[in-house]
């Protein structure tokens, strides 16, 4: 038995080793450079360039584009953070088939990413070091069930010392060193794999989970990892300070071997298909091949490093840290070169400042470049935007969005440059008066002001700790974590789905249909649909074969009646959500049992499977013959709002120029929601040539084409329109008007609305009945969003905004006729014109004119608040006057009744009685006898030995069971008094109460 172990090993081994040499000398483009060679010949577009050359040509990798840093599809990540993002769908086995990505097999690219926000955050970090950023490349190859960890390692082992020619005795590599816990063992066979390529044995070392073993997130694809780990120094045994957080010694390389799948409970379970994932930070490599210590050394920073000081009032860029780096200069230079790359990468990607999610954390990014640069390092306001050039410069080969998009990037950091330096200056009046009224013995700030200075002003939280400090404060750092507690919660809650997702197939799962031979669900029946002699449309029937249940985490041959569970069928008539339009419902029933219904609540697509979210009505199994019915109305909804979508954005184009892009869409059977790219919000008039446009095309009823054509061929038309997606292969080709065998044949200048989209839609336009905008608002700055409604929907909004343009012509009608009204008059039509204001806000109708009756609203609340205010002033002058002529002008204290509703009158009747006996103190009250409302107000001169106004309104107030609040010389309160006795005796109190206070002050 021995014996045939020992005979295993060494075929093993042999085996090994022939792979090995194989990989290691079979394909030899290149000769190994010299190491200081490398140092001037490595610009960091050539190690770019050479890296996916290498992949690519040496071992037939297939080059994929960086994908956007907004994240496909993924409401767990706020932005992409590493490479493996975009491959996810292969790696959880639920691609779509018929999409290139299916057909990956071996992939090489250069990933953007933002490490920003979330899990991965190193926003914080930024600028204290050399080496931690936002925005950073990732370098990377991938084998999708192809090769495994003996070419993962020849092939980064040969580009690292042959390529890139860095000396093999610099570098170390790591290895899984097995966990008892999780039942894994040490990964010898990586071990034996390094010593076999040539490692010296001292340089291949063992680490645990925590270093070597990596994991997508809580659930999902993982395995042990080797990293390969740079020594800057050289000429001596590092071995020690691998993994130790030295920046002598650094990680370059992570090749993570995808073997497990980490379940929900937390067990780990063996992959059906093995995946290589490996990573490498571009900016740690070009150091390395630079020959620096400091990534800001290198040719990605040092142009943007040397714009700046010709912006700013600062000293040269020296590469300090930590107390030698005086007054921060250096660590501002960082944190302005390195958010400057992520502001204008999120940018051109769509994302844009703002106040949730990835828009919140670059608004953050955005605001504390704006403090570096303008505090620390006293660049000018405009700063930032005059450095989009060099990083379009420094990126724009490999990412030419960069270039395309730098006007709008730089528009929109001026923007919100301006904003935050207005908010800096209302934060600073924040601060100054929040600290005015705290008692000067306490160094504790108000930790709910603090909050709301970050979240509402935008305040960078150190900002706030820096001007706290100054003045002797700090924030009470426990509430404020108390806060953020809350707002995480908060936000996590709002962005949780809240729909079950117990019936939607795992890793495994679709695995095992796969190896059972389960074919993929013909769909092509959510297609199949006309129009009949009546003008209606006619859905085709459909009857389906039962192929699989999937309920409680497995695949079960049967479920019983109240059990939910996915359905999948051999074909289907359903639509799975996709593309932006909601998913179909309606219910399925069972050969001979036509009476029970099983109702489908949601459908969705894993992997090529359609699955039928279903409720079963009765027993269920597998081989059951069913009968589909789609809620027809629901679905005529989508397919009206779907086509009204691509008008719309072919009519924003026409209207604003090819600049608008689509940034997001979604369309269900009541409203459709488009978010596009736009300077400002649309005029009235904009908003109504819009409405026109797309109205016209309705009128026309004009044909939609759609036909399948080769992706390849489909990216040809003119025109055309498309997002960021993945797309099948043939793809789907809808176009408005125009069929689409002319677009593919001629080059017409005529304009169309064509896109790619695999959604259903109308026939012919003219069902879409009519077309209303009900909405339309900047979401952040250069982003807008239309929410808009068709058909039945649309016709009620126009009556309801011509019932409220009728009733403000009413209203104007009255306010006219009241030239000279009485304050409860103009109080009264006040309050009409504010409900007007709030139907006509809340109410759907159309945007163009809801903007034009805010606009006469606003107009006319503000001359009514004038009118108001000049009677109310009135009304005091002569009431004051009435109660001088009561009253000594030296009296000491003036307490009195009057007839008046308004506590405004009553105020201001106090202050008209100040002024003319400036050393009085002086209450008023005012008896609401119908409601028992006692109204009061108060003024005190400063300095006055009769106390406070507060505190004397507060004293009334517990007579009167009410409440007050006012200043040290004014105060107001409300209280309650049934009877004219209460409220007489109240006032002989108050009258005491303030004699009393200054016969005890003298």
């Amino acid at each position: 038995m021995a014996a045939r172990i020992v005979l295993g090993k060494q075929l093993h081994c042999a085996l090994l080793n022939a792979k090995l040499y194989t990989l290691l000398t079979g394909i030899r483009t290149c000769s190994a450079l010299s190491y200081s060679k490398s140092h001037e010949e490595f610009t960091s577009k050539k190690v770019r360039r050479k890296f996916i050359d290498f992949f690519k040509e040496g071992y037939e990798h297939r080059v994929v584009p960086s994908s956007s840093v907004r994240p496909r599809g993924d409401p767990s990540l706020l932005f992409v953070n590493a490479g493996m993002n975009q491959f996810k769908p292969i790696l959880l086995g639920c691609a779509d088939p018929r999409s290139e990505m299916a057909s990956y097999r071996r992939v090489v690219n250069s990933q953007k990413c933002v490490r920003a926000g979330g899990k991965h955050n190193d926003l914080e970090d930024v600028g204290k070091d050399m080496y931690h950023h936002t925005f950073f490349e990732m370098l990377g190859n991938w084998s999708f069930g192809d090769y495994f960890k003996v070419e993962a390692c020849a092939m980064a082992w040969r580009l690292l010392t042959e390529e890139y020619g860095i000396p093999a005795e610099r570098l170390y590599v790591s290895y899984f060193s097995g966990d008892v816990a999780n039942r894994l063992p040490a990964d010898e066979e990586t071990r034996q794999i390094w010593l076999s390529i040539g490692v010296q044995p001292d340089h291949v070392l063992p680490f645990g989970m925590k270093d070597n073993f990596w994991e997508m997130g809580e659930t999902g694809p993982c395995g042990p990892c080797t990293e390969i780990h740079y020594d800057h120094v050289g000429n001596r045994n590092a071995t020690s300070l691998v993994n130790a957080d030295s920046p002598d010694v650094v990680e370059i390389w992570n090749l993570v071997f995808m073997q497990y799948n980490r379940e929900g409970n937390g067990s780990l379970r063996a992959l059906p298909q093995c995946s290589v994932d490996t990573g490498m930070g571009l900016e740690r490599l070009v150091t390395v091949l630079q020959g620096k210590r400091s990534n800001y050394d290198t040719d990605l920073f040092t142009p943007l490093l040397s714009a700046i000081h010709q912006c700013s009032k600062a000293p040269a860029y020296q590469g300090r840290t930590g107390e030698a780096d005086a007054g921060q200069v250096d660590m501002a230079y960082r944190v302005v070169a390195d958010h400057v790359r992520t502001i204008c990468v999120c940018i051109a990607d769509g994302i844009y400042p703002g106040m949730t999610g990835a828009e919140l954390v670059l608004r953050r990014i955005l605001r504390r470049a704006v403090r570096f640069s303008t505090e620390v390092l006293q660049a000018p306001e405009g700063t930032l935007a005059s450095l989009v050039p060099t990083v379009a410069h420094i990126l724009g080969d490999a990412y030419p969005e960069l270039n395309t998009e730098s006007e709008r990037i730089m528009d929109l950091i001026n923007q919100n440059e301006a904003q935050f330096l207005s908010s800096l200056k209302q934060g600073r009046r924040v601060i100054d008066r929040t600290l005015s009224n705290m008692d000067e013995d306490s160094a504790v700030f108000p930790a709910s002001v603090a909050w709301s200075l970050h979240r509402n002003l935008g305040f960078p939280l150190d900002l706030i700790d820096l001007m706290l400090e100054e003045r002797g404060k700090m924030v009470d750092k426990k509430e404020m974590e108390v806060l953020e507690d809350e707002y995480e919660k908060l936000r996590f809650q709002s962005e949780e789905d809240d729909g079950d997702r117990a019936d939607q197939l795992d890793i495994h799962s679709l695995a095992e249909l796969q190896s059972r031979k389960v074919p993929h669900t013909d769909d092509s029946l959510k297609y199949c649909y006309s129009l009949g002699s009546d003008g209606q449309y006619v859905f085709e029937p459909c009857r389906a074969s039962v192929l699989a249940l999937y309920c409680e985490g497995s695949l079960v041959s049967e479920v019983r009646e109240g059990q939910r569970c996915g359905v999948i069928l051999d074909r289907t008539s359903f639509y799975a959500e996709k593309g932006g339009q909601a998913h179909d419902q309606g219910y399925f029933t069972k050969d001979g049992l036509q009476d029970v219904l099983f109702p489908v609540n949601c459908v969705r697509l894993a992997g090529g499977y359609v699955v039928h979210q279903v409720t079963a009505a009765e027993t269920l199994r597998t081989g059951d013959q069913v009968h589909l019915h789609v809620d027809e109305a629901r679905r005529l909804g989508c397919m009206a709002k779907h086509t009204a979508t691509h008008v719309l954005n072919f009519a924003l184009r026409e209207l604003l120029g090819p600049s608008v892009s689509q940034r997001g869409s979604h369309c269900t059977a009541s409203r459709l929601r488009f978010d596009f790219s736009v300077k400002g919000s649309l005029s009235v008039s904009e908003l109504q040539q819009v409405e026109e446009l797309v109205q016209d095309i309705i009128r026309q009823n004009a044909e939609v084409h759609i036909e399948e054509v080769p992706l390849s061929r489909a990216k040809l038309i003119p025109g055309l329109r498309t997002i960021d997606e993945v797309y099948p292969d043939p793809v789907r080709v809808v176009s408005v008007a125009m069929p689409i065998s002319d677009l593919l044949t001629s080059n017409t200048a005529r304009q169309a609305s064509v896109e790619l989209c695999c959604g259903t839609h109308l026939l012919r336009t003219g069902a879409i009945g009519d077309f209303v905008i009900v909405s339309e608002r900047q979401m952040v700055k250069g982003i807008s969003r239309i929410i808009a409604v068709t058909g039945d929907e649309a016709k009620k909004a126009r009556e309801a905004g011509q019932a409220m343009q009728e009733e403000l012509e009413s209203l104007v009608a009255r306010v006219e006729v009241a030239s000279v009204p009485s304050i409860p008059t103009a109080q009264k039509l006040s309050k009409e014109i504010g409900v007007l204001m709030n139907v006509v806000d809340n109410t759907p109708i159309p945007q163009w004119q809801r903007r034009e009756l805010q606009t006469r609203l606003k107009a006319m609340q503000k001359s009514s608040n004038t009118s108001i205010r000049k009677l109310e002033i009135t009304e005091a002058a002569l009431k004051a006057k009435e109660l001088l002529d009561k009253h000594s002008h030296n009296k000491t204290v003036l307490v009195d009744l009057i007839q008046t509703v308004s506590i405004s009158v009553l105020m201001k009747t106090v202050l008209k009685l100040s002024k003319s006996s400036p050393d009085s103190l002086v209450m008023l009250f005012a008896h609401l006898q119908q409601s028992g409302k006692v109204l009061f107000a108060c003024q005190v001169p400063k300095g006055s030995a009769g106390g406070s106004a507060i505190e004397w309104a507060l004293h009334v107030c517990a007579r009167l069971e009410g409440n007050a609040d006012g200043s040290n010389e004014v105060a107001k309160g409300v209280g309650k008094a049934t009877k004219v006795s209460d409220v007489t005796e109240v006032l002989h109190w108050a009258e005491e109460f303030a004699h009393n206070k200054i016969r005890n002050a003298s």
